[in-house]
């Protein structure tokens, strides 16, 4: 049977996240910020929503070459357990660097870079297509026979350690810092300072870093995210922005070799036509300033609410997907990415949302119809009515307040 360790945690992930709030709070460091915490949370949903479509095809992958290539029998012994555990963690190291190395890889990998704040929400900031290619770079593990479900459970168990490296509550974990990766290593790691840019690309054991030239100490302050902000709080957007970019510098080249090595080349790399590589500039500590776009205050509470409505959408889909039909899985998806679209629209304050969102409204009453031959339909369907309506009058009653706010102003 095989075990979603990752979905099993999430309340853990939670707690955690509460109680280094709590801290933070109570501490007044201002690590959290509610923009960034609600657009981090939204894409750890995204991500594992959209993988419930690809997580049995790269599964079956892995599977494949195990029965029809492996190389050995191996025992499922406890040497075998840490072999593969070291074997894992090997792999992982070159699928992040190689992400940060080639601009199509990072297409995807970007997304866990662009906050600009450091918390254990930032752990759950995942690219919703990453997993489509990463499992590739383990398929070397297949070939010498290392057990597809032991691969699942030590992988699982690799992406749990690295969430709560994503700290600032923890300053040095003294001897271990020269064989884990730390709190204060992964700092670095998603530091946009350049001499921390590209470094530290280690998931449990930092000794690969160190072994393959990567590895930086934490020594000057980090500036967290991207090197170009991206300035929005849109979950879609955050997934297709950097493909957009390097679409945009390949149509500009001038030979069809330049725009494939577009994106195979690193981050900053253009064409001799286009001006050549562009280095990471130093941060300018005096002008430095996140974003933190102006919306609408009197709607916090009912961004909150929506973000739960999501929560728990995307919480019952990661635990109901294998027991309901994919067509149910899709519109369910839909509704769950829709509602994560609204809370970023409403801190972005966009013009479009309000005809965005009473169409969300009806479109979520009209995809009852898929669920109509469930146990549980009449409950679903009160629910959802009930929490739709009152939805509807609320943001309905928030565009009134706008309304008059900007006629008195």
């Amino acid at each position: 049977m095989k075990v979603d360790y990752i979905a099993l945690s999430v309340p853990i992930f939670f707690i955690l996240i509460g109680i280094e709030l709590a801290y933070s709070f109570y501490k007044k460091l201002g690590y959290y910020r509610l923009n960034d915490s609600i657009s981090n949370l939204s894409q750890g949903i995204g991500s594992q929503i959209t993988g419930l479509f690809m997580k049995t095809a790269l599964f079956f992958g892995y599977k494949y070459v195990f029965e029809h290539w492996r190389l050995f029998d191996l025992p499922k012994t406890v040497w075998i357990w840490v072999i593969l555990f070291i074997g894992v963690d090997f792999f992982y190291y070159w699928f992040h660097r190689m992400s940060h190395q080639i601009n199509a890889l990072w297409a995807a990998h970007i997304v866990h870079h662009q906050s600009e704040e450091y918390n254990l929400t930032v752990a759950l900031r995942q690219s919703w297509f990453q997993s489509w290619f990463s499992w590739v770079f383990y398929l070397p593990l297949a070939w010498f026979g290392f057990d597809p479900l032991m691969f699942v459970t030590l992988s699982a168990f690799n992406t749990l350690y690295q969430f709560w490296i994503h700290t600032r509550a923890i300053k040095s974990m003294g001897f271990l810092e020269h064989i884990l990766n730390t709190p204060s290593h992964h700092r670095v790691h998603h530091g946009s300072n350049p001499k921390y840019i590209d470094k530290n690309h280690a998931g449990s054991l930092i000794i690969w870093d160190k072994m393959f030239g990567t590895f930086q100490k934490e020594e000057e302050e980090v500036y967290y995210g991207i090197t170009t902000p991206l300035a929005s709080w849109n979950p879609v957007w955050a997934n297709v922005h950097y493909w957009s970019e390097l679409w945009n510098t390949a149509r500009k080249t001038d030979s069809i070799g330049d725009k494939f090595r577009v994106f195979i080349k690193p981050p900053g790399w253009f064409p001799a036509s286009l001006g050549g590589f562009k280095y990471a500039q130093e941060i300018d500590v005096v002008n430095y300033k996140k974003f933190d776009s102006e919306y609408n205050r009197s709607a916090t509470a009912y961004i909150i609410f929506q973000f739960l409505v999501a929560l728990a959408t995307g919480s019952a889909l990661l635990f109901l997907y294998t027991k309901i039909e994919m067509g149910q899985v899709f519109v369910a998806a839909i509704f769950t990415i829709f509602t994560l679209l609204t809370c970023g629209a409403l801190l972005e304050n966009k013009p479009w949302l309000k005809y965005f969102e009473y169409t969300r409204f009806f479109l979520s009453i009209a995809g009852l119809f898929f669920f109509r031959d469930i146990l549980i339909f009449n409950i679903l369907a009160i629910s959802l009515i009930a929490v739709q309506t009152s939805s509807l009058i609320w943001f309905y009653y928030l565009l009134n307040i706008a309304s008059h706010v900007k006629k008195t102003s």
